[in-house]
């Protein structure tokens, strides 16, 4: 059996704890890696907030989980497989990231506003306070589908490149960036290695996010929108997931979005309609079929490479 062969029984086999568990509800390890970090933050700011700074701070924060891993994974011949299927668990957020959307759609399909920003404000950075029902769909719409990259498809991709350590270091290194990675006053300087590190990590997932959601939706308008829209999208990965899945479930979104309050006028991603609580759905659905995408062909690769050994 090929290593690839391996990595895909674990993919599935991760893939299927997060369907059946969804996110730990109590002491989940990314809870704790957050803690590790605002330490770490504190004993380096200390010194410095200097991009070199930041740069230690990083791997200070990430490099000994992932050289723990490796430790780890060697303890016994069969270490790898728990170790690999749990890393993959805990890095997969393919069940939360549903049941966030759904917690979005039912309230502002039952004409609830207040309920569905106050839901909505948990998976987005905008303010939600003063959101119309469009702007609330429009918010939930975008989560879905640029967290499809971050917290599935991303670390879909490490894994089979690299296993449980490529996963791990990939959703440390996302969870940081979410952390550190703000164009603020306070992050601008000491963030700028966790805002890198994670493009960096994110330019091969990110374009492959979007060409899965071209191939499951309006391919030729969703790849039409990922060449026009997303060069002049702030971030060099969001802008061709959104601007692709936009496209490719007929949606009009970006516009105006205040963050740490200031309005920003963010250029139009996708074409066709305006988003509502079905839009939201939608996304999801985009998302859930992609899974299965990527399984199908991991699998057949894997096929294929046996048949080749044999």
């Amino acid at each position: 059996m090929s290593v690839f062969t391996l990595i895909v029984f674990k993919l599935a086999a991760g893939l299927l704890l997060d369907r059946l568990f969804g996110e730990v509800p109590r002491y989940h390890p990314l809870v704790g890696f957050g803690r590790w970090s605002n330490a770490v933050e504190a004993r380096v700011r200390a010194w410095s907030a200097s991009r070199l700074a930041g740069m230690l701070a990083w791997l200070l924060a990430v490099g000994p989980w992932v050289g723990l891993v490796l430790l780890v994974r060697d303890v016994h011949p069969l270490a790898h497989w728990p170790v690999d299927i749990a890393l993959l668990y805990f890095a997969l957020g393919g069940r939360s990231l549903t049941e966030h959307a759904e917690a979005i759609a039912l309230p502002l399909e039952a004409g609830n506003l207040d309920e569905a920003r106050q839901r909505t404000s948990w998976i987005v950075s905008r303010d939600t306070s003063v959101l119309d029902a469009e702007g609330v769909a429009r918010a939930g719409t975008e989560s879905v589908l640029e967290n499809g990259n971050d917290a599935v498809f991303g670390a879909l991709f490490w894994f089979l490149l690299a296993g449980g350590p490529g996963v791990l270091l990939f959703r440390l290194a996302n969870t940081l960036d979410a952390m550190w990675g703000y164009r603020t006053q306070q992050y601008l300087r000491f963030g700028w290695a966790a805002a890198r590190i994670d493009d960096l990590l994110n330019a091969f997932p990110a374009r492959l996010t979007a060409l899965t959601y071209a191939v499951l939706g309006r391919t030729r308008q969703a790849l039409e929108c990922w060449r026009r829209q997303a060069p002049s999208w702030d971030s060099p990965n969001a802008g061709p997931v959104m601007a692709a899945g936009a496209g490719a479930l007929d949606l009009k979104l970006g516009g105006a979005a205040i963050y740490h309050g200031q309005e920003e006028l963010r250029p139009q991603l996708g074409e066709g309609s305006a988003p509502d609580a079905r839009a939201i759905r939608a996304a999801v659905s985009l998302v859930r079929r992609g899974i299965l995408l990527w399984l199908a062909v991991a699998g057949l690769i894997a096929l294929t490479l046996e048949r080749l050994h044999a």
